[in-house]
């Protein structure tokens, strides 16, 4: 089984079907998650953990940032997996995560069988850690597919011989409820999922913009009473996801700049992957200069700040509004990787969305001039953007 290299240099973008939503501005498509295909095969998803070699240092966030990216980087130069006498096995789409230990991949996998598309992901990811050098001692430490419930419960009704469940469903849930629980394939680890959800509530207060009421809890029984709400905890996930996904928005952006510095001059002209540029609205991407990303990282670190303050009067401009929806889809898809996008969590970035903005379907580009350097012009008097992301003079900003 090999992996076989993308010609073009075109990536698929890291979201899942829970974020589709929130990304539907930058119209990339989202994945047939749990899709059956007669013909070619299931679209499965596939969980892969990897690690440094044992006693290697933890991974700081810089350190994290970079293991994105080559990642990003490999996986976007295939295209496909070529299985057993040539069968083509499909890579739909991937999301990748770093934490201090490792890092953590989900692939949808189009396979004819679970026992392809699982050996498929480990002999790509195997190859691509071979042939990455910062990353030649890494291991593969878990690669195990998650199936879709209702296509498992297809296959098991469907199934003939004596370990075929009874058609009974009463006799299949009194049998099911005197078996051992199996551990759940593709899942992180128990003590992963739990450092995780302890470290985003305790993130959550310090999104100070927003109280939880904002997320739709409701302390008051009054209010409770009168509105939808979720649990403390669901929207303390919620915010705390916010929360870390300011270092991620922050540090791919400086990664993305130091790309554009070194393969310029614009996103556009250059065959690097870009970890956040990518995912702006491609029709601009000629214009997505050095210049450019400078403007958008201050822009992002004076947004990001005014979450943190007690008080938050909303985007100050277009740039802006484009990366506050980066924001949250990072942020969802945070909560989801580490198992965490509950009905709850998920009702609790809803309803923070529909309380930033009126109608989240809308393109902020929609009412803008032409051009990316208008993307920072203020939206009015009281609502003031950094200089430099405003400065006309490009001289000055190149340092001349």
């Amino acid at each position: 089984m090999s992996a076989r290299p993308e010609d073009g240099t075109g990536g698929r973008r890291e979201q899942t079907e829970a974020v589709a939503r929130l990304r539907g501005w930058t119209g990339i498509p989202s994945p047939e998650v749990g899709r059956l295909g007669h013909d070619v095969g299931v679209t499965y998803v596939v969980t892969v953990t990897m690690a440094p070699a044992k006693g290697a240092p933890e991974l700081d966030p810089l350190q994290r940032e970079g293991v994105i990216f080559l990642l990003r980087k490999g996986f976007d130069s295939l295209e496909a997996v070529e299985g057993p006498d040539g069968m083509e096995i499909e890579l739909m789409d991937d999301v990748i995560a770093a934490h201090p230990g490792g890092a953590l991949l989900k692939l949808f996998v189009d396979a004819p069988a679970l026992e392809f598309a699982e050996d498929a992901a480990r002999e790509v990811v195997a190859e691509l850690l071979e042939r990455t050098e910062p990353l030649a001692d890494w291991q593969i430490t878990r690669c195990a597919v998650e199936l879709n419930s209702a296509l498992l419960q297809e296959s098991l009704d469907a199934a003939d011989g004596p370990d075929a469940p009874p058609a009974d469903p009463a006799e299949r849930a009194r049998r099911h409820a005197a078996a051992e629980p199996a551990p759940a394939h593709g899942r992180l680890d128990r003590a992963e999922v739990e450092a995780m959800r302890t470290r985003l509530r305790t993130l959550a207060p310090a999104l100070r913009a927003f109280p939880l009421d904002t997320f739709g809890y409701r302390e008051d029984e009054d209010e409770a009473e009168a509105e939808p709400t979720v649990p403390r905890e669901a929207a303390e996930i919620a915010a705390g996801a916010l929360v870390f996904a300011i270092d991620l928005l922050v540090d791919e952006l400086f990664t993305d700049l130091a790309g554009l510095e070194e393969d310029g001059p614009t996103v556009a002209e250059s065959d690097a992957t870009f970890m956040l540029l990518d995912d702006l609205p491609q029709q601009y991407a000629d214009e997505y200069t050095v210049l450019f990303a400078r403007r958008l990282t201050v822009t992002a670190v004076t947004l990001t700040a005014r979450l943190t303050q007690p008080r938050f009067t909303g985007p100050h401009c277009v740039a802006e509004e484009l990366l506050l929806r980066v924001l949250l889809t990072q942020a969802e898809v945070t909560a989801d990787l580490y198992d965490l996008l509950t009905d709850e969590v998920t009702t609790a970035f809803e309803t923070f969305t529909e309380t930033l903005e009126e109608d989240p379907a809308r393109d902020p580009l929609d009412d803008a001039p032409p051009g990316v350097e208008n993307w920072f012009t203020p939206y009015d008097a009281e609502s003031p953007v950094h200089p430099y992301a405003t400065n006309d003079d490009e001289d000055s900003l190149q340092g001349r």
